[in-house]
């Protein structure tokens, strides 16, 4: 850890501070001019839009389907499912960090004759009301919930109150009739993603979508057989993402868990190809 990050964690954190963004412009070769606002935090790498990521995407997906994007961040991996999915389909991409919610609203509005985008600015937890996030910076660039991990060990030392929602409840209530075409859940959450899967179980068992879930870096075994056991007790087969161009890399078991510090898993219903 940076002696910066020790003198953060101690209590010495420099007072919040807020970044802008641009319009950058992808000409991709199969779905035209797409438009992404890209965050002007110092900390924020430059994001690319590609058309291997769409076109993966549209291997499982086609135009009307439904998908969550939970922990969407500014948007990047929102763009790609939503062209995958078309004007005809949805993507509800969440979000709870007020810092950056800004540039995923103005990335929900670019491209709206491609893609339709629905930014929503909560955390998928298990019950409605406030809870407090960490991040990295005092920007609020990289951080999320991170129960059960020492500070001393995620080492985010900014705290940030946000609005919490079961997801669930808000689907059912505001928006039943999306539920049906339900095709694909996203969930990149820190280390928080068992515990907001757990409280989409009841969703997941129904809808039977694909999934994409992080294994998060700081995560130790058992969180992350805990993780893998959800998968399978729910019926998936469960694969390393090679990249965003490549989801079903090899196949994931218990003795696998540890060989790499992060990795994403692309999630499969064994009923499904």
């Amino acid at each position: 850890m940076k002696l910066s990050g020790l003198v953060h964690l101690l209590g010495f954190r420099p007072r919040p501070r807020t970044y802008g963004h641009e319009i950058r412009r992808f000409d991709l070769p199969k779905d035209g001019r797409v438009e992404y606002a890209q965050w002007l935090h110092p900390r924020e790498t430059p994001k690319t839009i590609a058309q291997a990521s769409v076109d993966e995407l549209r291997t499982f997906l086609k135009p009307g389907d439904v998908c969550l994007d939970i922990g969407a961040h500014t948007g990047d991996s929102t763009i790609p499912i939503a062209l995958a999915v078309g004007t005809s389909g949805c993507v509800l991409a969440l979000e709870p960090n007020p810092f950056v919610f800004p540039v995923l609203e103005k990335n929900a509005q670019l491209n709206a004759e491609k893609a339709r985008i629905v930014a929503l600015m909560f955390a998928a937890t298990p019950e409605d009301g406030q809870c407090e996030f960490e991040y990295s910076d005092s920007g609020f660039c990289n951080g999320g919930r991170h129960l059960g991990i020492s500070k001393w060990r995620h080492g985010h030392a900014f705290p940030l109150t946000v609005q919490g929602r079961n997801l669930a409840s808000y689907l059912s209530e505001q928006h039943p009739h999306l539920l049906p075409k339900l095709a694909y859940l996203k969930v990149d959450a820190e280390g928080y993603d068992l515990t907001i899967l757990t409280t989409l179980a009841g969703l997941i068992a129904k809808y039977r979508p694909y999934i994409k879930a992080e294994v998060y870096a700081h995560a130790d075994q058992t969180a992350r057989e805990r993780l893998l056991q959800f998968f399978l007790g729910q019926g998936y087969v469960v694969r390393k993402v090679e990249d965003e161009g490549h989801y079903r890399g090899q196949a994931v078991g218990a003795a696998d868990l540890m060989r790499w510090r992060h990795f994403d898993v692309f999630c499969t219903p064994a009923e499904k190809p």
